[in-house]
């Protein structure tokens, strides 16, 4: 399971979101539903590259 990162630049979270938050917290994944997801085609799954390889081939773009 995935972590919720908070920045300091994001509004806080109210009530309503926080319990929405710990609701998906405590799902299982075999619970999520993904039948609106679209499959990769083979075309974009041979784009993929393990993310250690793609941070040092990285460009700065901003600042």
């Amino acid at each position: 399971m995935g972590s919720i990162r908070v920045y300091k630049e994001m509004p806080p979270l109210n009530a309503k979101q926080i319990k929405e938050l710990e609701v998906l917290k405590n799902m299982d994944d075999n619970e999520i539903d993904c039948s609106d997801i679209p499959e990769l085609t083979k075309e974009e799954l041979k784009k993929f590259k393990p993310a250690r390889l793609r941070q040092r081939n990285s460009q700065k773009i901003a600042g």
